[in-house]
């Protein structure tokens, strides 16, 4: 049973994580890089900011889960959306200057990102089993946060995000 359990919570959540890429593909796709960075209002987040944060906290999160590297930190990343390659910034916390400094040279850089953290994600999904949802992940919380809980987080956090492009794209007629 547990083996047949396990299988259908990785199927889950596979399923779940790979509702993201085309929700953020329709939010960016055609826009050019001016578009990606003029807020839908004045205060509101960009379409680029909001799909580069859910794809940073996606990378940040999983990275510590699998206890490698981040993705941002390596190669071009960075450089593709006019910042340093600093592993802690996340896009939680940014101020209104912090957010406009987020200047994806195109959607292309968005979803390419996002293609790569989404590849290393759902690969880690694949072998995740329901008793594996338990393992502590993150002991700076009180209580500490389970991989399922963290899982769930980073989901949610992805779907509303993907979901604000999606409405800021229409706010701004695009």
């Amino acid at each position: 049973m547990c083996s047949n359990a396990s299988m259908e919570v990785s199927a889950l959540l596979v399923e779940l994580y790979g509702r993201i890429p085309p929700l953020a593909a329709r939010a960016v796709g055609g826009l050019d890089a001016e578009r990606l960075v003029e807020p839908p209002a004045p205060g509101a987040n960009p379409i680029g900011w909001l799909v580069w944060h859910l794809s940073r906290v996606q990378d940040h999160h999983v990275s510590e889960i699998l206890g490698a590297d981040q993705i941002w930190v390596a190669g071009t990343w960075a450089e593709r959306f006019g910042l340093d390659p600093d592993p802690s910034n996340t896009g939680y916390g940014h101020s209104a200057a912090e957010v406009a400094a987020v200047r994806p040279e195109s959607a292309d850089a968005l979803l390419d990102y996002l293609d790569v953290v989404d590849r290393r994600t759902r690969s880690m999904l694949e072998g995740v089993t329901a008793a594996a949802l338990d393992r502590i992940v993150d002991r700076r919380w009180d209580p500490p946060v389970t991989l399922g809980v963290r899982l769930v987080s980073i989901a949610d956090d992805s779907l509303q995000h993907a979901g604000q492009a999606a409405y800021a794209r229409g706010l701004l007629g695009a």
